[in-house]
């Protein structure tokens, strides 16, 4: 034997004992199995495609400037890679990880390798396991080959224009806006979004994938429901490539049940270090919205509350009653309600001084005490001045048990002296619902009747 093939047979060992210590934490019988589905195309194929819309998509997307950005994605990325299960691996594919300045909710990932993740992904993430989770969901795409082996369903286009309509459309929507041009080539079903069925398989990778990287599971599932969220009225981008496969949440729970994770990887002091340097902070988090210093202060008269009031839907998931004269500003994952005067910015953020903040946030906790101890705390982070003034009360919220806690600030917005009342609630998938209501301590009382009108209106359906 020569000594290539030797380092070859060596590099074949590492790698092995590498992937079984990996795997041991995590050995199941009950994890679902996958198989790979028929392909003509070889592995080598789809990295030639994959590469091949690489220059297409990268003259016609803007890449986020910031190294630490790309650096951090890119680790994260790469841990996702080692942790894909060795009857996936291929050794020719080539995983590479860019980000993608664009606000929509999207990433995607090439045959063969390549993927992109779009900045408004990043901000959209509670926690670095749901980012974690869109990119393993992608990379199990990779993985089980479902590119071409949709395309090996369909058999009508020819591989030398693969690349180019790929190029073209990844970028205009995530394989999702080119039906008049691959109707006119035969580009066929592939080409448009992927099957429910590849979409489930890439659900069950995905999640083994996150397990073995010791991220919780459920964290995939939690950043579909912030994705389906966000769309408003419309589908999310992301979804639009990604048709949701049935009983997606209870498989991937199911799924989560399965695996065995030692002390998953929670919060993660970088990860909110990066959405800051996104511009976002933290997306359900308005610690930094409640008060912020600077030099610059709002000023000028706030409009009383009117007596009249419109109803403000929320992405299905709550109706409320604000006053007419309120107007509602959508932050990630939340909604303010400002009177005219009521907000201002400061530093290049905007400030509240009297608002209603109606939100979910992921909790650590199913117990409702725990969660909401838990909230304050990260509210209460860069906020030296807030404290709890009082202890917790039980109150309803939106028809369900809830608890009501009022906090003190000074706000550094203004130099006043701000009552923060905050109630809580449990979703049925866990997530905390909660609703603010901040005015300063000597406006509080005037505002309280409008206060406590949304607290009654509010209505939760989930």
């Amino acid at each position: 034997m020569t000594t290539k093939k030797c380092r070859f047979c060596n590099e074949l060992i590492m790698r092995f004992v590498a992937i079984v210590i990996l795997v041991m934490p995590l050995a199941s019988s009950g994890q679902t199995k996958i198989k790979l589905a028929k392909n003509k195309y070889t592995p080598a194929q789809d990295v030639e495609l994959g590469q091949g819309a690489v220059q297409e998509i990268e003259k016609q997307i803007k890449l986020w400037p910031d190294a630490e950005v790309t650096n951090y994605v890119r680790g994260v990325g790469r841990a996702l890679v080692e942790a894909i299960p060795p009857e996936f691996q291929q050794p020719v594919f080539q995983y590479s990880f860019k980000v993608v300045d664009a606000k929509e909710i999207n990433a995607f990932a090439l045959p063969g390798g390549p993927m992109y993740v779009n900045t408004g992904m990043i901000r959209a993430a509670h926690v670095e396991g749901e980012m974690a989770g869109v990119m393993a969901h992608e990379i199990s795409h990779v993985a089980l080959r479902h590119g071409t082996a949709q395309q090996t369903k369909s058999e009508k286009l020819q591989w030398g224009s693969l690349a180019g309509i790929i190029g073209g459309a990844v970028v205009g929507g995530g394989l999702g806006e080119i039906i008049a041009q691959g109707a006119q080539t035969g580009f066929g079903v592939w080409g448009l979004k992927y099957s429910r069925e590849f979409e489930s398989e890439a659900d069950i990778l995905g999640s083994q994938i996150l397990a073995r990287a010791n991220y919780d599971p459920r964290d995939l599932a939690n950043m579909f429901k912030t994705i389906a969220q966000q769309g408003g009225g419309g589908q999310p981008q992301w979804l639009s490539s990604h048709p949701n496969p049935d009983n997606r949440y209870g498989r991937i729970e199911q799924e989560a049940r399965a695996m065995r994770v030692e002390n998953p990887k929670k919060e993660s002091e970088e990860f909110t270090q990066i959405q800051s340097r996104l511009g976002s902070g933290r997306p359900a988090n308005p610690k930094g919205e409640i008060a912020r210093g600077g030099a610059s202060r709002p000023a000028g008269k706030v409009e009383a509350p009117s007596t009249q009031y419109r109803t403000y839907s929320g992405s299905n998931l709550f109706r409320v009653d604000v006053p007419e004269n309120w107007r509602e500003m959508p932050s990630e994952n939340s909604v303010w309600f400002v009177p005219e005067g009521g907000s201002g910015q400061i530093q290049g953020q905007t400030v509240f001084t009297h608002a209603v903040n109606v939100g979910v946030t992921r909790a650590q906790s199913r117990d409702l005490r725990q969660a909401t101890d838990q909230f304050i705390q990260s509210l209460a982070q860069g906020n030296r001045n807030l404290r709890q003034s009082d202890s917790y009360q039980r109150a309803a919220l939106g028809g369900r048990d809830g608890l009501v806690a009022r906090l003190a600030n000074v706000s550094e917005a203004t130099g006043r002296q701000e009552v923060v009342s905050l109630r809580t609630t449990l979703l049925r998938n866990g997530d905390l619902f909660y609703v603010i209501a901040l005015a300063p301590q000597d406006d509080f009382q005037s505002y309280q009747g409008a206060f406590q009108n949304v607290l009654r209106s509010l209505q939760i359906h989930d």
